[in-house]
């Protein structure tokens, strides 16, 4: 059965699209993992979810197998076309997983949606999917994104959906409990349309993504010869799943590798939720890494931990302490990605113990692009590329392309913006700027269209500067800008314990002294026509909700344009170094 309707045919002809038949083995797609699953240990615990009242739930794969053969039964009775979309709008948890699952099982499509989207997004996905029905799940901020739903848009309920839709909606558990499972090992070709990943984006509205099964598969066979998985490992699913890193690392590896997967309950319970899991593999964004530095510092003054960890056996005992309290003392294998990790960060890690290998990727290639060689000091790169990727650097533009057969067939129902995705030969742009050394690590430089141009004609490449302004211990984000202007200013957030303690007596004066101090030593790093004119501070938080970051919490540099744009000059002309800026997004 084919799952790979007309309507895509055309963008699957790209050059960027090969046959994944003498690629992947049919054992190693989703479907099939699966089953060796339910098979072979049908008794091992495969999912561990918090219910919110204090409960864990336990899921076997034998028994969470059951409930999606319930669930694709229920989802084939409704008569749709193969190839069908069908819509998850959830928090992680262990029914996000299910649900796909009983959507490949029933041969349709699913269309992942992050939890955060505005309803006029959420609106807008639904409808240019053409979903025909919705998973609504653990959600904290429904009443804002219901009005995105459409009215006759069938949807499903699961047990930690909010209470109003899981009164208007059938619910997961009464529909297993009445439809008998679906019987035998209904399968899924390898060119058959898996997923429509839309693409978070810095600018412009989602896309749609397509991918194959095949590229899953060929993903996580070629992936885990960097990135070994077993069934003893443990990971915590965290990140939204409807990233592309969250559902190739954690969803595929998870149906590859056999392994633990936990849940985590919400941000107040983090702590406990990585206590509870123990991850063997961790992966997070950069604004997370910082989190736990900064968090690791409100406990211990910088100066006092650095004089510590250069004590032999002292050392040794604060740097176990340390990884214990994050939760991540059995962690083989942390890595960083979606963005840029500063290098003072990875080196800050690695001092601890913990090396934080760097992965680079995109939804447009399933993330399979590099990834730095565990246990290698490659910082300041993201590594060389994966077994079965090709990568090179555009001679006119220093733009990084890549190739593989994980790549996607193209953005659904967009053929010019697919065509424009690909170059005439068939290498992805990735729009990212960049250079190959000798040894074939990849160095990340910034994005072609990030650069900007000062009043003075020079260029201007924000991204190392971002790396070097952000690892001041109050900042959370920052972003680098200018265009038109003599010289480049900084846009910085303050974090959260920073914006705490400005009510005290003198903090904020001594905070804006550390400030000052740190753009000069920013800027005595810097080129002259780099060097920041001056450092604003922000004490509203950029958030999804606000949509300034994206979830993943990239900065979206359009969205700051717009908010701050029209300040620029009065801010440089005002000849202050740290400027003060309490207004939020509005």
């Amino acid at each position: 059965m084919s799952a790979l309707p007309s309507a895509f045919m055309a963008e699957a002809t790209m050059p960027g699209c090969t046959s994944l038949a003498d690629q992947v083995s049919p054992d190693q797609l989703a479907l099939q993992r699966l089953y060796y699953w339910e098979q072979h240990c049908p008794d091992r615990v495969a999912l561990t979810q918090p219910m919110g009242d204090g409960r864990v739930t336990d899921l076997t794969w034998g028994e969470l197998a059951r409930q999606v053969r319930s669930m694709a039964a229920h989802l084939r009775a409704q008569g749709w076309e193969p190839g069908s979309r069908v819509a998850i709008l959830s928090k992680n948890c262990a029914w996000w997983l299910m649900s796909d699952l009983a959507i490949w099982m029933a041969g349709h499509v699913s269309v992942p949606l992050y939890p955060t989207l505005a309803p006029d997004t959420v609106r807008q996905i639904l409808e240019h999917s053409e979903s025909r029905a919705c998973f609504v799940g653990k959600l904290d901020g429904w009443e804002d994104m219901k009005p995105g739903m459409p009215a006759n848009l069938p949807c499903i309920g699961y047990p930690l959906s909010p209470p109003d839709v899981r009164a208007a909606c059938e619910g997961w558990d009464e529909v297993c409990q009445r439809t008998a499972p679906l019987e035998g090992q209904p399968l899924r070709d390898m060119d058959d349309l898996a997923t429509l990943i839309y693409t978070s984006g810095t600018t412009g509205r989602p896309k749609g993504v397509m991918h194959r099964f095949g590229a899953f598969a060929y993903a996580l066979e070629h992936g885990t010869r960097r990135i070994p998985m077993t069934e003893q490992d443990r990971m915590l699913s965290y990140l939204p799943l409807a990233h592309v890193v969250e559902r190739t690392l954690v969803e595929h590896g998870w149906l590859f590798a056999g392994m633990r997967v936990f849940f985590a309950e919400s941000l107040d319970t983090f702590t406990a939720d990585l206590q509870r899991a123990r991850p063997t593999i961790f992966f997070s964004v950069p604004r997370l890494w910082v989190k736990f530095q900064q968090g690791v510092h409100h406990k211990m003054p910088e100066a006092r931990l650095e004089r510590l960890l250069r004590l032999p056996l002292i050392g040794s005992l604060v740097r176990r302490k340390i990884l214990r309290t994050l939760g991540l003392d059995q962690c083989r294998l942390a890595a960083g990605g979606a963005a840029p990790m500063p290098p003072a960060l990875l080196t800050w890690f690695r001092r601890l113990g913990l090396p934080v290998n760097e992965g680079y990727g995109m939804t447009e290639n399933l993330a399979l692009s590099h990834f730095t060689l565990p246990g290698h000091n490659q910082e300041g790169t993201v590594g060389p590329a994966y077994e079965g990727v090709e990568a090179r650097i555009d001679a006119q533009t220093g733009e990084i392309q890549m190739r593989s057969p994980a790549l996607m067939l193209g953005y659904y129902k967009e053929p010019r913006l697919t065509r424009e995705a690909f170059t005439h030969d068939g290498w992805l742009r990735t729009g990212d700027k960049g250079g190959i050394d000798a040894q074939g690590l990849l160095r990340i430089t910034g994005r072609v269209k990030d650069l900007f141009k000062t009043s003075k004609g020079k260029y201007v490449s924000p991204a190392p500067i971002e790396d070097r302004l952000v690892m001041h211990e109050a900042l959370e984000a920052c972003v680098v800008t200018g265009a038109n202007l003599g010289q480049p200013l900084g846009i910085a957030m303050l974090n959260a314990q920073a914006v705490a303690r400005l009510g005290q007596d003198d903090v904020q004066r001594r905070l804006e002294q550390s400030l000052r101090e740190h753009l000069e030593a920013v800027n005595a790093q810097l080129d002259p026509h780099e060097q920041l004119d001056c450092l604003v501070v922000v004490t509203q938080a950029w958030t999804v909700d606000n949509d300034i970051v994206t979830p993943t919490f990239k900065v979206k540099r359009n969205r700051i344009e717009e908010v701050y744009a029209r300040h620029y000059e009065g801010w440089v002309s005002s000849g202050r170094k740290v400027i003060w800026q309490t207004s939020g997004p509005g």
